[in-house]
């Protein structure tokens, strides 16, 4: 049952949040929380801007008696990844974001629940209105389709912003700064979809792959979660090697930034190798489950016997092909960063696969902070591609933030912790993508921190936000803006 989060502090926040997730706003089509983001402003009577592909600036007067000090930059992204779990009935264009609470998290039911980056885009609307805070003038970026691929900053009209310093609402660590994050490029192998000649005989055998707990292909990749293309690839091939079963399809995972949590094959079995086939793909899932038993509690694989193949086999040269790139793709962390603990410097994610009309296509995200590295990920699985006899798209990237020990921002943000909290926070960099990088090629000199409340599991239907740490972020928010007044 949808709860009520009204009356939760700081409740300005929670009012716009509880606003924001009633509007569809998967990457792509923000265009319905843009307007709302214009309709505040309007009601305000401020000056906003929107550029061509749909990034919105609100321009916030200073509180009376600041308005000379330096304009302010408070930045977050429209959209949100739209994941759901097979058997929730949900239409993310059209139905609003159902809440639950338990204990001091909430969550959607059986969805994300977009506090990525609802929660930064609710503390600037917030800012906006409350006449409690002190602070200079403010610029307000709101960006589109940061989740695809950072498109929204990377085609920003020019003349948007005019501040230097900007604080990024867009982290999801309670007490630390980030001052850097990852780059990233995208690799889409694409196979002929070459079908078998004639529909071979035998048993059509429905096999699954459900129940991990995905997330974050960047801020999750550490965590030895499984995937589940890469389970179901790996019976598969197993398979393969003693039985000659036909492929129908595989389809699995949804978003190139998520790890898969679902993976779905049909093949056709020859009759009289039915349960051989059978025990050789349970046998590898109890391996499976035995590696990732520490992690994925609540893993299961379902095959199910079907009466007739629903669409053509696959030629047995493009599946032998298809199989072993999956098995041989690199999926998960590929180097620690030397220096940093517990940094992952460089990934890959093997993220969805689609049988479609013509040819079958993997996506595959990988990150590094260092662009050198990122690019000889892009090199080695276009090399892939090539063995595999798959045609490699792989379109432009984004840059990583290149950390900055000497930035003012970084330095006030970190004081005003440790007097708010009597703590210290943590300095880190990030192995995901952050605007930042973007943003300060389009905007040299800009001076940038980020930061924000507790959030776990983004990018999948586990996604919850620590309630208390919300009311944490905007009072650290406020502070940091009086100090940057004054």
């Amino acid at each position: 049952m949808d709860v009520s989060i009204l009356n939760f502090e700081p409740k300005l926040l929670w009012k716009h949040f509880d606003r924001i997730r009633q509007i569809p706003r998967c990457s792509g089509h923000e265009k319905a929380a843009a307007a709302y983001v214009i309709s505040v402003a309007k009601a305000h009577g401020y000056e906003y801007k929107q550029d061509a592909v749909g990034n919105v600036v609100i321009r916030v007067p200073a509180t009376p008696g600041y308005e000379k000090a330096p304009t302010v930059i408070l930045q977050g992204h429209l959209d949100m990844v739209c994941e759901k779990n097979s058997d929730v009935d949900f239409d993310f264009s059209k139905d609003p974001i159902q809440l639950r609470v338990d204990g001091d998290w909430l969550m959607a039911q059986g969805t994300t629940l977009g506090a990525d980056n609802g929660v930064g885009v609710a503390a600037a609307l917030a800012v906006l209105e409350d006449k409690s805070l002190t602070h200079g003038p403010l610029e307000l970026l709101f960006t589109i389709d940061e989740e695809t691929g950072l498109t929204g900053a990377s085609q920003i009209g020019e003349g948007m912003l005019t501040g230097k310093t900007l604080l990024n609402l867009d982290s999801e660590d309670d007490g630390v700064f980030f001052m850097g994050c990852a780059g990233g490029e995208n690799t889409y192998a694409k196979f002929a979809k070459k079908t078998a000649p004639s529909v071979p005989k035998g048993q059509t055998i429905h096999l699954a792959v459900k129940g991990l707990k995905g997330g974050h292909s960047g801020l999750d990749i550490n965590l030895h979660r499984g995937n589940a293309i890469l389970f179901v690839a790996r019976m598969l091939w197993t398979a393969s090697r003693q039985i000659s079963f036909a492929l129908v399809s595989f389809e699995g995972g949804d978003k190139r930034n998520a790890i898969p949590r679902e993976a779905f094959a049909e093949v056709i079995v020859p009759a009289d190798q039915t349960d051989a086939f059978k025990q050789i793909v349970g046998k590898v899932f109890d391996d499976l489950a035995n590696e990732y038993r520490l992690v994925e509690e609540n893993m299961e694989m379902v095959s199910e016997d079907l009466p007739a193949p629903s669409g053509a086999a696959l030629d047995p040269e493009v599946q032998k092909r298809l199989l072993n790139f999956l098995l041989a793709v690199p999926h998960g962390i590929l180097e620690i960063h030397p220096k940093i603990a517990g940094l992952v410097e460089t990934s890959n994610n093997l993220a969805t696969i689609h049988f479609l009309e013509d040819e079958i296509e993997v996506s595959l995200s990988s990150r590094s902070s260092i662009n050198s590295a990122l690019h000889f990920v892009s090199q080695k699985l276009r090399a892939l591609c090539e063995l595999a006899g798959a045609r490699a798209e792989q379109p432009p990237g984004y840059p990583g933030w290149t950390p900055n020990l000497d930035s003012p921002v970084l330095k006030l943000a970190q004081e005003t912790y440790t007097e708010l909290f009597g703590q210290t926070p943590r300095l880190e960099a990030i192995h995901a993508g952050l605007e930042c990088g973007i943003l300060s090629e389009k905007y040299p000199g800009l001076d940038m921190v980020s930061f924000g409340p507790e959030i776990q599991h983004p990018h999948s239907p586990e996604e919850r936000v620590n309630i208390p740490t919300v009311q944490k972020f905007y009072t650290l928010l406020g502070a940091i803006l009086a100090k940057l007044a004054n």
